[in-house]
């Protein structure tokens, strides 16, 4: 009887060996498995926004106090509040973080944010146009501003000696006027979507030139980045725009802040004359 158990045991063992082999080799699958998703999930993750990002937000302003909108990107929510403006460009705002492009509390609030992260933001009056400053407040005779050819009206903003004043009230002869910011001791409430952040050279360059020529199609842009060399080709269209050389100027000198390396920032301006429709349908 014990040789039989004996024998027993002894043939079991090789399948017990099988089992064991197959758990072992599952384990190493497993880990190599581990091993090649960690990667991809470093991959993916989104890194928070840092000082110096360039990014491409929307983003809509109010005061808390009220609810006004006093600004926004995005054209739909202007129309749908009564905000919109024609002499406004609508569209989503470059900005490079912490590089004051936004007020203070609105700058500051960008970092540690994600691509793709939609925050609401307070922003407190310290951090946005300031407190009230008693001392901006004056009170000026009534005929003294019409002799100047000031006609004022309460909550009518007004020129008065090469400054800008909000006509706060009128009586006795006199008018007050406050020459504080409309939105000086106010907390603001925004709401910010983070849409992209930009990353090669070249995405960042056409980023630059987006900020400066707004509302124009990128693609009609010609750009060549060279190691110390910018070279922007300007589609027609631009050409006639107001202040063109100043614009130039100004995205010359952001190009060469941003890339201190960059030595040399040229512009080339291609004119082509106008084809009849006889020539076009030839070609």
């Amino acid at each position: 009887m014990v040789e039989e158990e004996e024998k027993k045991t002894e043939e079991t063992k090789p399948e017990e060996k099988k089992v064991e082999e197959k758990a072992e080799e599952g384990a190493v699958k497993e880990k190599e498995t581990e091993a090649k998703a960690e990667p991809a999930k470093e991959v993916s993750a989104e890194r928070p926004l840092e000082k110096g990002d360039f990014v491409l937000i929307d983003l809509t302003g109010r005061a808390e106090d009220t609810g006004e909108i006093i600004e926004t990107s995005v054209e739909e929510t202007a129309k749908n509040t009564g905000a919109y403006s024609e002499e406004r460009t609508y569209g989503p705002r470059v900005v490079v973080v912490g590089e004051g492009w936004l007020m203070k509390g609105l700058d500051s609030a960008l970092i540690g944010l994600k691509v793709g992260a939609e925050a609401k933001i307070e922003v407190q009056p310290q951090d946005a146009f300031g407190e009230r400053d008693p001392d901006k407040v004056k009170m000026v005779p009534y005929r003294l501003l019409r002799s100047k050819g000031v006609n004022p009206s309460v909550g009518v903003q007004v020129e008065y000696e090469g400054r800008t004043a909000l006509v706060r009230s009128i009586g006795a002869g006199r008018v007050q006027l406050d020459y504080n910011p409309a939105l000086a001791g106010r907390k603001l409430l925004y709401e910010v979507k983070i849409l992209k952040r930009f990353e090669t050279d070249e995405e960042k360059i056409k980023a630059l030139i987006q900020r400066r020529i707004a509302g124009i199609d990128l693609k009609k842009f010609g750009l060549k980045v060279m190691k110390k060399k910018v070279s922007i080709d300007i589609p027609e269209e631009v050409l006639y725009g107001e202040n063109l050389q100043l614009v130039k100027r100004g995205l010359s000198l952001d190009v060469m802040k941003f890339f201190p390396n960059v030595e040399e920032v040229s512009f080339t301006e291609t004119f082509k004359p106008e084809r009849s429709s006889e020539q076009q349908n030839q070609n």
